[in-house]
Parts: C-alpha cells; sequence; structure tokens
C-alpha cells in the first residue's frame, strides 16, 4: 500500500530544486545592482516564485507522486495539473522581468532563443505535444516501470508549460504576453487540442494503463474504470477551468482597453 510518511530525498531531485532557490536568491539579491541599479527588490516574485518551488517538490517529491505512480490514474492526473498548470505559472509569475530583459541583451543567442521557444504556436504545439504523447499507453507504461522516463515526462510537462504561460503571464518587455485578443484565441486553441485527451480518457470502456488495473485498491468502491474516468474528468476540469479564467480575464481587460477611448472622447 502508500507509504504516506514517505518523500523523496534524492540528491537529484532536492539538490535542483535548493541549487534553483539559491541562483535566484543570488539574482534577485547580491546581483541585483549589478543587473538592474533601478529594479526594487522584487517581494511580490520572490513569493510567487518560493510557491512556484513548494508545488512542484509537492507534486514530484510528496507521497502524491507514489500513489500516483502505482495505484490510482486520477492521482497521477492530479500530479500533472499540479505541473502543468500551477507550478510553471507561479514560477512565471515569479521571474522579475528586468532579469529576463538585461539577460536578452547581454545574449543575441538568449534573445533568438527565447523568442523562438515563448512563439505561440511552438510554446503551444509543445504544450499539447508533452500532455499528449506521454498519455500513449507504452509510454506512459513506460514512464512508470523506469525512474528516468518518469523525470524526463514530468520534466518535459514542467518547461513545456513555463512557456505556454509566459505568453499569459509573463512579466517581461522585451518578451511581453500576448494582446488580449490574442490571449482569448491561444488558449481557446489549446484547450480545443486537448480534448481528444480527455474523451479517450473519460469514456475508454477497457483500463488503458495495466498498472492501474492490477493495481491494489486504495478506494475500494473505485474500480480500475472508474479510477480512468475520474481521471480523466480531473483533466479536462482543471483544464477548462483555468481556460475560462484566463479566456475570461483577458475579454474583460480587452474590453476595458477599447472602451478606453470612447470614454476619452465623450
Amino acid at each position: 500500500m502508500v507509504n504516506w510518511s514517505h518523500w523523496h530525498t534524492e540528491p537529484l531531485l532536492v539538490g535542483g530544486v535548493l541549487f534553483t532557490c539559491w541562483l535566484y536568491s543570488i539574482l534577485i539579491g547580491p546581483l541585483r545592482d549589478r543587473i538592474s541599479r533601478t529594479a526594487p527588490f522584487p517581494t511580490t516574485e520572490a513569493w510567487y516564485f518560493g510557491l512556484g518551488m513548494v508545488t512542484f517538490y509537492l507534486a514530484v517529491g510528496s507521497p502524491l507522486d507514489a500513489l500516483g505512480e502505482g495505484f490510482l490514474f486520477s492521482a497521477h492526473m492530479f500530479q500533472h495539473n499540479i505541473l502543468m498548470y500551477l507550478s510553471p505559472l507561479f514560477f512565471v509569475l515569479g521571474i522579475p522581468g528586468w532579469l529576463v530583459d538585461r539577460a536578452a541583451r547581454k545574449s543575441p543567442l538568449f534573445r533568438k532563443t527565447f523568442r523562438i521557444l515563448v512563439h505561440p504556436v511552438v510554446s503551444g504545439t509543445a504544450f499539447t505535444l508533452s500532455f499528449s504523447i506521454w498519455h500513449f499507453p507504452y509510454l506512459f507504461e513506460l514512464a512508470l516501470r523506469s525512474k528516468f522516463f518518469h523525470a524526463l515526462e514530468h520534466l518535459t510537462m514542467f518547461v513545456s508549460s513555463i512557456f505556454m504561460w509566459w505568453n499569459i503571464a509573463s512579466r517581461s518587455k522585451t518578451f511581453p504576453p500576448l494582446q488580449w485578443g490574442v490571449q482569448i484565441l491561444y488558449f481557446f486553441a489549446l484547450m480545443v487540442a486537448q480534448t481528444p485527451v480527455f474523451g479517450i480518457l473519460t469514456f475508454a470502456k477497457t483500463v488503458l494503463y495495466p498498472t492501474y488495473a492490477d493495481a491494489a485498491r486504495v478506494i475500494p468502491t473505485l474500480d480500475p474504470t472508474g479510477d480512468q474516468m475520474l481521471g480523466g474528468f480531473i483533466m479536462k476540469f482543471t483544464n477548462m477551468v483555468a481556460s475560462l479564467a484566463v479566456i475570461g480575464a483577458a475579454f474583460y481587460k480587452w474590453a476595458r482597453r477599447s472602451q478606453a477611448p470612447e470614454t476619452q472622447q465623450r
């Protein structure tokens, strides 16, 4: 059964999280004056970055990882939602704009590469593919049975989601978020592109992943087919909530901006 007291303490995971936090602290602290002398300490961004790191570790390092890896498909989908919709959004909100802008001015290679990665077609395609491909039964089972591929699965989802969310929540002037109208089209396209996977998982009459068909029942009343259906519902519900929130906020701000010139003319 699930060991609820087990937390992942592998050196690569813990060391990676701690190194990322240390590097961030150095950049916004002692090196801030060298990067941007006029930039104040980014208190709000630091809180968001901390939330991003905490939620990331909770997703991959807490007992939720073991629960999703060997017992409940729905728990695994909840984990993926954290890695694609919550942690990367906090991470993007935690990056000060002046930090990225300075890197872009100093390095033409960084500027060109980053501009390609955050292009809405590139970032949207990478986000959709990283989500969809890893749910093919063969690759999904491979990730469940191999620590390397499991880590690769989560890393590709997390990184591709950072570039996806950059177009919505960026604080950079060099790589700003998309205009409100484009944000609506962007997230609507993402929502539609992921629908086939949701539909297959939710309405499949057979269990697609053998690991969960043979797993011990953590919740006795939830059979493997019901667990798979619940996982599909969790994924679709999260996707719809995020999409509607972004589309609603973008439409509201877009409408207000469109009405501003009319108000000034009066």
